[in-house]
């Protein structure tokens, strides 16, 4: 594990953090008020946040040994990315929340927005961990 390596784990970590807030702390937060039964109080959730900050510093570590493990030699990086966080999307997030909905009383539309927000947050996160890892100009 070279010094790429955690460099883009670091940043998908980031990454991945930072754009949850934006699309469950931010975007569907109106949505998440309208189910209380579901979630923790704010109290609650904060002084658990050690266990968010690790589960994202572990998505993004794995994320990029992950990705690193399938890179083809003269692919373009960006075609890379898209195809590793489109297949991490339907390997994690579709299903899980699909998941979701079946066991919990979540609205159909809530769901397909946290479908599409959480897709395209990894594709974004794969297109950068892809252009983190691209090979040198020295060694291409």
């Amino acid at each position: 594990m070279d010094k790429k390596f955690w460099i883009s784990g670091i940043v998908a970590a980031v990454l991945f953090y930072l754009l949850g807030f934006l699309v469950h702390g931010m975007l569907l937060h109106g949505e998440y008020l309208k189910l209380p039964n579901l979630f923790r109080t704010e109290e609650d959730a904060m002084s658990l946040m050690p266990f968010m900050i690790l589960a994202n510093l572990l998505l993004g570590l794995a994320f990029a040994w992950i990705y690193r493990q399938g890179v083809t030699a003269g692919a373009s990086w960006l075609q890379q990315g898209i195809r590793f966080g489109i297949a991490v999307a339907l390997l994690c997030a579709v299903p899980m929340y699909l998941i979701y909905y079946t066991v919990q009383p979540w609205p159909g539309a809530v769901v397909v927005k946290q479908i599409v927000l959480e897709t395209i947050c990894i594709v974004l996160v794969g297109i950068v961990v892809a252009w983190l890892n691209k090979p040198s100009a020295a060694a291409a």
